[in-house]
């Protein structure tokens, strides 16, 4: 059972090398690579793998006569060209970003096997990356926060977990809980959107969750990282405006960019920084609050050592 990965991006060099070679590690057959700023460095050095498809897609590369303005609508329109034109070489095709890296137990292809014919979605849900506490970490461990899939017990265990700000989050999640689909390709009335799939007006034909399988999710997995993401974030992202809080308005829900908004009004960047103590940080307190739920994950990435592996070229 062949296995590929599509996803849009635009990051650092060695970012997107270890998000490639972690997963060529992995055992993908393809992955389908969409540079959404023509990186031409990026360009030439996945071009060389003979298990990678790397495509321009700014300006005139693009392949239509308007490029879509939200970066959400370029990935979905990505994905759906990767699927249609492209993932004929494999059977499985997932959608996901430069910053997520799927953790499976046992191989994929082997899970992947599994799955009966009537299902055509297998979806697998996220972990979020923890910034180690400088004062008591493992050395090359990086901790997640996982989260339950039933909505009532995770907002339960979400207030105990952070005290704080709890009340106003998802799971203790600044991303999505969603998580991310792989879908059976060879389907003609088919397109991938962010999170799901559809075939014809069906939403996630025959879904199944891959329950062997996580999505480790580097959204915050240190602070300068993600200052350096946020007002993209607050403006455009994960925080923007438009989208919804986690719990009805009636009982004091925010959403996250009005709670981001607050804190950073009140209190600058010491607020936010509260904040991601708090939400985002592996202090020990955290991890035994998260461990106690059943919720922490400790793992070692190794992302350097993938990368020098697979792309010797970069050091």
């Amino acid at each position: 059972m062949k296995w590929g990965i599509v996803t849009t991006v635009k990051a650092d060099l060695h970012d997107i090398a270890n998000f490639a070679a972690h997963h060529l590690e992995l055992g993908a057959d393809r992955l389908y690579i969409y540079l959404d700023d023509d990186n031409e460095e990026a360009f030439k050095l996945l071009k060389a793998h003979p298990k990678i498809r790397v495509f321009r897609t700014m300006d005139e590369n693009w392949r239509s006569a308007k490029r879509p303005e939200k970066h959400q609508a370029r990935q979905s329109a990505n994905a759906r060209h990767a699927y249609k034109r492209k993932a004929g070489d494999v059977d499985w095709l997932a959608h996901i970003d430069v910053d997520e890296f799927l953790w499976p137990q046992t191989p994929l292809d082997e899970q992947l096997s599994a799955l009966p014919a009537s299902c055509q979605v297998a979806r697998v849900r996220p972990i979020e990356a923890l910034c180690p506490d400088l004062q008591d970490i493992a050395e090359n461990v990086t901790y997640f926060k996982a989260m339950t899939n039933d909505r009532k017990q995770r907002l339960a265990e979400t207030q105990a977990i952070f005290p704080t700000f709890g009340t106003q989050l998802n799971g203790g999640f600044l991303s999505h809980v969603a998580g991310k689909v792989f879908a059976r390709t060879g389907h003609d009335d088919a397109a991938f959107k962010i999170h799901n799939f559809y075939v014809g007006d069906i939403e996630n034909p025959g879904q199944t969750e891959l329950l062997n399988t996580k999505l480790c999710h580097l959204h915050a997995h240190s602070f300068e990282a993600w200052m350096a993401a946020y007002r993209f974030r607050l403006s455009k992202g994960a925080y923007r405006s438009e989208l919804k809080p986690n719990r009805p308005r009636e009982q004091g829900g925010l959403s996250l960019h009005e709670l981001l908004t607050y804190l950073e009004q009140t209190d600058g960047e010491d607020g936010l920084r509260a904040f991601y103590t708090e939400v985002c940080t592996a202090t020990p307190a955290l991890r035994t609050r998260l461990n106690d739920h059943g919720l922490l994950y400790s793992l070692k990435l190794d992302l350097d050592t993938k990368r020098r592996k697979h792309f010797p070229e970069l050091g």
